[in-house]
């Protein structure tokens, strides 16, 4: 990730399977099977369109056909209609492709999960409908001997793989390109955790629009193509359902969001289903349907996310030593300043950072924070305490602009922040960790920490730097290229805390980065927060381990029934009545007074 494209293994491989398949082309005599050998790039070229945005974000397309179809009439009606060469016509269809993605993708990016794939199927019925309405169910190309090559009508069948072939690698160039980029690092942090990527600094909207334009355009550019292969279009060829379900099966058996996941698919499956209907298709008519059938249940039974993710997963557990791996909590970083563990971090300015007025969020009747208003000086810890379903999360929420405010405002460092979206907080200053940790579970921790620096890196050298400083910062610099699945709670609340200190913010939001830790990991942690005023950062705390809060926070804001019922130096606050009979309990304060 974020290395140059143009070097390696991975583009050695792409040019030797374009040769390889380019080569084989003159080696099949039978039309038929010519024609099957020509439409193996188109649909792995379909199929690498579709994974460019749906393998990457994870948001499924049941819909692709959409961009297919409309590539193909597009270059069928101009050499139709106005005699438009098809080289002059894919163009055209790529740019009228990623128009109509930009127009759908507006529209649907308002859902999520299956909503946004269901509702993809409506576009390619929806064009089936209106082709059919204008009389096109079936153009076909006119016979131009005269100029064959201008209107790509080649008496060699061959010249047709090949020239597929060349888009299928210039189409696994980009993906390439994508992939060791920071944009692909955006897409990817997505499709494992958009909520998490938001809160790092990534535009979601944005990137997602990119990658589904992207992938529209270069859909309708292959579907050009195939209409030019074919010399016919009709809607429901280029439309139908079994399109999309064609592009999404062939990533499936392969590999969803890899490099070679659609090519495999294309490679394994398409001269199966063709050569098995060519054979067997007077006895079975929907044989290929039984194929793609049994396919999907195999891979859903045996390799969830395809032969790609399947492989690589067992060689790596074979890679793995054997015997149980003794981890051992992050060692304390040699270069940090020695921190006092007995008396919270001194405030190092004494002007206001955060400001909160009157901040309110309801959720119908319910009035999850009410008219909360306080105040963070710049370098110091204010810890957010208060009994389970106080509103202390909701609070955060509101302040990190993953939920709008009802009433009331907060300004950071002089901006107004209600209204904004995760992303733009970030980029002015605020970082967000969660109660649950959100790791991005298919990369690195050294990656995980890279998202958070994307927003404040100049480009991807500039921001790996960020991200080394940053697991330097919280001791887990010699974790850095290790997976996340071999972490440890506490190593996985230090990646989280190094992600969101990678985006340099002057505000730090930590909810709840204790929870589930045991005592010595309690301490590692605390060290780590106790040291962030003196590096520049500005901490408001969430958390119930009260030892520990003692230590940490300069001072409390005590929340009860979303309302702020007092807050003050810790000492004082915890002798309040109040807090006493909502939060801490006339125990808890025995105790403390005992000890």
């Amino acid at each position: 990730m974020l290395t140059s494209p143009f070097k390696g293994a991975a583009l050695r491989m792409i040019v030797a399977v374009a040769l390889l398949m380019a080569a084989s082309a003159f080696f099949v005599r039978d039309p038929y099977y010519q024609l099957i050998l020509s439409t193996i790039p188109i649909w792995a070229t379909l199929a690498l369109s579709w994974n460019l945005f749906s393998g990457y974000t994870g948001l499924i397309s049941f819909g692709h056909a959409t961009f297919f179809g409309v590539g193909a009439f597009t270059v069928a009606l101009l050499a139709i209609k106005f005699g438009i060469s098809p080289w002059i016509g894919l163009p055209a269809a790529a740019f009228i492709g990623g128009f109509a993605s930009m127009l759908i993708g507006s529209i649907t990016f308002r859902l999520r999960g299956h909503y946004f794939a269901l509702a993809m199927l409506a576009y390619p019925l929806l064009f089936i409908f209106v082709f059919d309405w204008m009389g096109w169910q079936e153009l076909t190309f006119p016979v131009r001997r005269d100029q064959p090559f201008k209107f790509m009508q080649f008496a060699d069948p061959r010249v047709n793989t090949l020239i597929g072939v060349a888009l299928m690698t210039a189409v696994l160039l980009i993906t390439l390109l994508v992939e060791r980029s920071r944009f692909g690092l955006a897409m990817l942090s997505i499709k494992q955790n958009e909520l998490a990527a938001e809160a790092a600094g990534i535009d979601t909207f944005r990137v997602k629009m990119i990658g589904f334009m992207t992938s529209g355009a270069l859909g309708a550019l292959v579907g050009g193509f195939h209409a030019v292969v074919l010399q016919v279009v009709t809607p429901h060829g280029v439309l139908g359902t079994v399109v999309s379900a064609q592009a999404l099966i062939l990533t499936l058996f392969g590999g969803v969001g890899t490099l070679w996941g659609p090519v495999i698919g294309a490679v394994v499956l398409i001269p199966l289903t063709e050569g098995l209907r060519a054979q067997l298709g007077h006895i079975l008519p929907g044989i290929q349907g039984v194929i793609y059938g049994l396919t999907i249940m195999l891979v859903i039974l045996l390799a969830p996310e395809g032969l790609f993710w399947k492989v690589r997963d067992v060689l790596a557990r074979r890679r793995q030593p054997h015997g149980i791996e003794t981890v051992h909590a992050p060692s304390r970083p040699a270069t940090a300043a020695a921190v006092g563990s007995q008396t919270p971090a001194a405030i190092t300015g004494h002007d206001v950072l955060l400001k909160v007025s009157g901040l309110s969020k309801s959720f119908g009747g319910l009035k999850a924070v009410q008219n909360v208003s306080f105040e963070v000086l710049r370098g110091e810890i204010v810890g957010v305490i208060g009994p389970n379903g106080a509103g202390k999360t909701t609070l955060f929420n509101v302040l990190n602009g993953f939920q709008k405010a009802s009433a009331g405002t907060a300004v950071l460092d002089g901006t107004t922040t209600v209204g904004l979206r995760p992303n733009a907080l970030c980029h002015l200053g605020m970082g967000r960790t969660f109660q649950v940790a959100r790791p991005f579970q298919r990369m690195s921790v050294l990656n995980n920490v890279v998202v958070g620096a994307l927003s404040r890196g100049r480009d991807g050298a500039d921001a790996i730097a960020m991200a080394h400083q940053a697991l330097g910062i919280v001791g887990l610099d010699g974790k850095a290229h290790a997976g996340i699945s071999g972490l440890t709670n506490l190593e996985l609340r230090l990646m989280e805390l190094a992600r969101a200190l990678a985006s340099k913010p002057k505000l730090l939001l930590l909810d709840e980065t204790l929870a589930g830790l045991g005592a010595g990991e309690v301490e590692e942690i605390v060290r780590v927060i106790q040291r962030l005023p003196a590096a520049g950062v500005t901490v408001v705390i969430i958390e119930h381990t009260m030892h520990a809060m003692t230590r940490l926070a300069n001072r409390f804001v005590v929340l009860d029934h979303g309302q702020v019922i007092a807050q003050g130096a810790p000492a004082t606050v915890m002798a309040d009545p109040e807090v006493i009979k909502a939060y801490l309990g006339k125990k808890w304060m025995e105790l403390h007074a005992a000890a």
